[in-house]
């Protein structure tokens, strides 16, 4: 079988296509012909060797795909079904423990492979309304919008949440919103994914670019409130303007840095005098997944999948994940 494998110390160079052996599963294991993958920026990292990993570790950690083969004590899963993965596959419930987040695609090998041998109880069925191609989007970012609106920020109808960007976890934010009854204010430096926005129902526009300052523009479209929510996923270069954008109680979901680790400010005493809720967000257990699950099974949402690569060119995809060309998600098929 085919399968992608990063050499050290990685670099989209050290992307490597190589054969392997199909895998044959444990007991406990189930074997799952992969059909697609998504790009997150974790992967991302990983692939550029930013977090480090060992010499020859298969990337990615989402994936969808159909069971092919099932160990002998397994009950719980048939040939056929159609699964998708868990990224914390030890994470079943309950709070996060260090010991239960090895990661897939980081501390193990993961999904960059067109056949997986993997722990039956490491994934969950697909929404019976999504196709694979769709549910391979879900287990980073969609749940991880998930768990920031949902299991940690407890949306209401009615409130405002902000998304930063056209990234997958900004555009499952926007609709997972949406759905529940939410308004939803957006920002973007590009006219053409603030039209794109607006489209998939953001109802206050902002451009990035042309206001620097945009925590102020949040306020004069909120009667000078603020936000609920703010889905953070730029971190140093945007976190000071999302304190400045959320209202005096609010939610901040802390999800990723793209602009860079370290906070431009002092904003402490923002966040004291505000009584701002900060939630680090790192995608969520078993149990958070399936009630996405449940809950995507009852709503019209889709994942925004704007670009499609093969396996065979997922360097090429990383370089256009770089380039910022996305939006939405990267979609990785396996031939």
């Amino acid at each position: 079988m085919k399968q992608i494998q990063l050499i050290k110390p990685g670099g989209l160079e050290n992307i490597s296509v190589c054969d392997a052996d199909v895998p044959m599963p444990k007991s406990d294991e189930v074997l799952i012909k992969v059909a697609a993958s998504s790009l997150n920026y974790h992967d991302l990292l990983v692939a550029l060797g930013a977090i480090p990993t060992e010499d020859k570790r298969v990337p990615l950690s989402d994936a969808a795909g159909e069971i092919i083969e099932v160990g002998s004590d397994v009950t719980e899963w048939k040939v056929g079904d159609h699964v998708m993965s868990v990224c914390f596959p030890n994470w079943q419930s309950g709070p996060p423990k260090y010991e239960l987040l090895s990661f897939i695609g980081d501390h193990e090998d993961g999904y960059a492979t067109e056949c997986i041998a993997i722990k039956a109880s490491a994934i969950t069925r697909t929404p019976s309304n999504f196709d694979l191609k769709e549910s391979a989007t879900l287990p980073c970012a969609g749940l991880t919008a998930w768990r920031a609106l949902v299991d940690d920020g407890k949306l209401k109808a009615g409130e405002t949440v902000l998304v930063q960007g056209t990234g997958g976890v900004s555009i499952f934010a926007l609709q997972l919103a949406k759905s529940m009854g939410a308004k939803v204010i957006a920002t973007s430096s590009s006219a053409e994914k603030l039209e794109k926005l607006k489209a998939l129902g953001a109802d206050e526009l902002i451009n990035y670019k042309e206001t620097p300052e945009w925590g102020k523009e949040v306020l004069a479209k909120t009667n000078n409130e603020g936000v609920d929510h703010v889905i953070e996923v730029g971190g140093g270069g945007t976190f000071a303007e999302s304190v400045r954008a959320a209202k005096l109680g609010g939610h901040i979901a802390l999800i990723g840095v793209l602009s860079g680790p370290s906070a431009s400010e002092i904003v402490l005493p923002r966040i004291f005098l505000k009584q701002i809720r900060l939630s680090g967000i790192s995608m969520a257990n078993k149990d958070s997944q399936l009630a996405m699950i449940d809950y995507l099974e009852k709503t019209d949402i889709k994942p925004v999948i704007s670009d499609t690569f093969d396996l065979s060119e997922l360097a090429a995809a990383f370089q256009h994940q770089i380039d910022n060309k996305h939006f939405g998600k990267i979609s990785i098929t396996m031939g």
